[in-house]
């Protein structure tokens, strides 16, 4: 671990660490939208925290998005999680994720994602987080 990261640790006790997306172009992409103020909430397949159950999101703790090199980019913190089936998001839900314009579009990029990493089911129950930026460590370096 990086000094960088041990300091972000001493202030964010308990933070995790995650990237946005499954490529350098999409995180990039996402990591804009959320510094912009437009992306405030995220989800991702519940099947995904099998495995790692101490990275599902929990209600008050601070994680740190990392850029595609492992460079810290933002501190959010959760400040609401759902567990809900990808054919029952709302359309208030995907227009929280800032990355499209309707719930449409939402539905057929996020469709096109999870077939990439892993699989999709409309009925594939989904961990949606909605989060708040407590830092972006853009000038932090």
């Amino acid at each position: 671990m990086n000094d960088e990261f041990e300091d972000l640790q001493d202030t964010y006790p308990g933070a995790g660490t995650f990237k946005f997306g499954d490529n350098a172009k999409l995180s990039k992409r996402l990591i804009a939208l959320v510094r912009s103020g437009h992306k405030r909430a995220t989800c991702g397949a519940l099947t995904d925290f099998t495995d790692d159950p101490a990275s599902m999101p929990v209600v008050g703790r601070c994680d740190i998005a990392t850029n595609w090199d492992d460079t810290p980019a933002v501190v959010i913190r959760t400040v609401q999680v759902d567990q809900v089936r990808f054919c029952d998001v709302t359309e208030e839900m995907a227009l929280a994720e800032g990355e499209n314009v309707d719930l449409e579009g939402w539905q057929e990029d996020h469709k096109t994602y999870f077939e990439r990493n892993g699989g999709f089911d409309a009925e594939m129950m989904l961990v949606f987080e909605h989060f708040e930026v407590v830092e972006d460590l853009a000038g932090r370096e």
